[in-house]
């Protein structure tokens, strides 16, 4: 392990479920932390899904932790399996897989490995700040281009556009494709639940960028957030189509275990005119609580107002010609599916 000094940030996690003691801090007295770098020395990076919400059957996470600090990610609760917490510490203790391009290959290696498609990734950001030192994601796609595997990038960060040309390899080798996360329009709301992430104004020229590179690339809105990203969702579709986004798809928010509790406490901290009319809004698609976690729902929601989220993304994709749903599709030359509700059914 070792640090590397950021802005440091005071320390705050929702009590971990799986440890033994717990140790709080008064009001104003949580030390700052800073960046804390661990290492995995897993054996094996080839994740395979099951999920009938999701539309792929393998993923590749090369980092645990994201330091992008998204107030909304439903991944922290994963961190708590590792006896960090899932607020502070999911920004800032953040696990590196070193071995991620070796275990890859040999994965792909396999005689019964059938060339499926691969998605990067399918918890964190697979190019968070990290990425730029360790260019773990950046090898594991060289990976996947010696293998003819094709593969799909999901992120917020700029630095995808770095490997447009593994991306275009990979693309004529097997395929491969780019979709960018803008869950808002604005830059000051993303700012409030988003800190160390690039704004959306910036996220639209890395759509620009791919497209240019030749790179087949969309928007993914995820999460909506009722009350506030929905109200976003058609600026947000605009201004990715006009940057060279072939497809959209979106994803409810989800609030599961103690993401409930970061989510509010940062909404409520950095937009209180809004955090009331948000929590409302969000029990109206869960049917009148913060998350329900069945198939089928969790990635969609239910109820009047859901239907309206959906119907609003449908009929502005539909006006704008973008592709509606996500499908996973490698490259252009494989045939759409029809449209789906949500990014991860």
């Amino acid at each position: 392990m070792y640090s590397i000094r950021v802005r440091p940030l005071p320390v705050h996690n929702p009590v971990n479920p799986f440890a033994k003691t717990e140790l709080v801090y008064g009001e104003g007295e949580a030390p700052p932390t800073e960046l804390e770098v661990y290492f995995d020395r897993s054996s094996s990076i080839l994740a395979k899904n099951d999920s009938p919400d999701l539309g792929f059957g393998f993923s590749v996470n090369p980092y645990r932790g994201c330091f992008h600090g998204c107030a909304y990610c439903y991944a922290r609760p994963t961190h708590e399996y590792l006896s960090f917490g899932a607020g502070t510490d999911f920004e800032r203790k953040i696990v590196v897989k070193p071995d991620a391009p070796e275990l890859l290959r040999k994965a792909l290696s396999a005689k019964g490995w059938r060339r499926d498609l691969v998605l990067f990734s399918g918890v964190t950001d697979c190019y968070q700040p990290l990425e730029a030192r360790y260019e773990l994601t950046r090898r594991c796609l060289e990976v996947c281009a010696e293998h003819a595997t094709p593969a799909h990038v999901i992120t917020k960060s700029p630095l995808v556009e770095r490997d447009a040309d593994v991306l275009v390899s990979l693309a004529r080798a097997a395929g491969a494709s780019v979709a960018i996360s803008i869950p808002f329009a604005s830059d000051a709301h993303a700012r409030a639940l988003e800190p160390f992430v690039t704004p959306p104004s910036r996220r639209f020229r890395t759509i620009e960028r791919l497209a240019a590179a030749g790179v087949r690339v969309g928007v993914s809105v995820a999460p909506v957030i009722p009350g506030l990203g929905d109200e976003e969702l058609p600026r947000v579709l605009e201004a990715a189509k006009a940057a060279g986004a072939s497809f959209a798809g979106y994803v409810l928010l989800r609030l599961p275990g103690h993401v409930k509790e970061v989510f509010e406490a940062r909404l409520r901290e950095r937009l209180p005119e809004k955090a009331d009319r948000v929590m409302a809004r969000i029990r109206q698609t869960r049917g009148g609580k913060l998350y329900d976690a069945h198939f089928k729902t969790r990635g969609r929601g239910e109820g009047p107002y859901a239907q309206a989220i959906e119907l609003l993304f449908r009929t502005t994709a539909q006006r704008l010609g973008l592709e509606a749903g996500y499908t996973y599709s490698p490259g252009p030359s494989q045939p759409a599916e029809p449209p789906q509700l949500s990014l991860f059914r």
